[in-house]
C-alpha cells in the first residue's frame, strides 16, 4: 500500500498577496543568498503537518476533519522574518499581524480532531507564518533585507476553508494537490450550512 505525504493548510490564493510575495521573493534573490523559493501556487499556511500515512489513514483524517467547525475570519500578512533568526536565516517568512489567534485556534481544532488517530504529535509549537523561501547556502545580504522589511505590508485575505493537501516531492520541488476541502460555517457552497 502506498504512502501519502500530507498536511492540513489554508491556501493563499489571493492574486494581490501572491503578486506582493513574488515581488518580495525577487528582493530576496537580489540579496545573493542561495535560496529555494516557494512557488506561487504552493503558498499556504500550514495548520498541521502530518507526514506519510497509508491511504486508509487518509480516509480517517478526512472523516475527522469533517467535524472541524469554524467561522470565516480575516488574516493580514505583514513583516518579513526568518527561522531561527535574522542573523542565521534558514526559512524566510511573512508574519501574520491579524488573525494569528484565530489561526492558532483553528490549528488546535484540527489537532484535536486528529488526536484520536494516533498520528505523531506536532514537533513544534504552532507559529502562524507564510513561508517564502528556504535558505540552501550562503545568506548574502539577506540579514540586511530582513531588517529593512521587518514591517512590510503584504495584504489581507479571508480564511473561509481548510484543505487536506497531498505533497509529492520531486527534484524540481514539491507538487501539492487537494485531497479534501472543509469550508467555514456559513460558507457551505452546496447549501446545508448551519441550522
Amino acid at each position: 500500500m502506498s504512502l501519502v505525504r500530507c498536511f492540513v493548510a489554508v491556501d493563499v490564493e489571493d492574486p494581490q498577496i501572491v503578486a506582493r510575495v513574488a515581488s518580495l521573493q525577487e528582493q530576496l534573490v537580489a540579496t545573493g543568498a542561495k535560496l529555494k523559493l516557494v512557488e506561487p501556487q504552493n503558498l499556504h499556511l500550514t495548520l498541521r503537518f502530518i507526514g506519510e500515512v497509508h491511504q486508509d489513514v487518509v480516509e480517517r483524517i478526512v472523516r475527522a476533519l469533517e467535524g472541524v467547525e469554524f467561522g470565516p475570519f480575516r488574516v493580514r500578512f505583514a513583516g518579513l522574518g526568518a527561522f531561527p533568526d535574522a542573523r542565521r536565516p534558514r526559512v524566510v517568512w511573512v508574519g501574520v499581524e491579524e488573525g494569528a489567534e484565530e489561526l492558532a485556534e483553528l490549528s488546535a481544532k484540527v489537532n484535536g480532531a486528529l488526536s484520536k488517530l494516533k498520528l505523531p504529535k506536532p514537533e513544534e509549537e504552532f507559529v502562524p507564518h507564510l513561508t517564502l523561501a528556504r535558505v540552501k547556502g550562503g545568506v548574502g545580504d539577506l540579514p540586511r533585507l530582513l531588517q529593512e522589511a521587518a514591517h512590510v505590508e503584504v495584504g489581507s485575505m479571508v480564511v473561509d476553508r481548510i484543505r487536506l493537501k497531498k505533497s509529492v516531492l520531486t527534484p524540481r520541488g514539491p507538487v501539492y494537490s487537494t485531497l479534501y476541502e472543509r469550508p467555514a460555517k456559513g460558507d457551505e457552497r452546496a447549501g446545508g450550512g448551519a441550522p
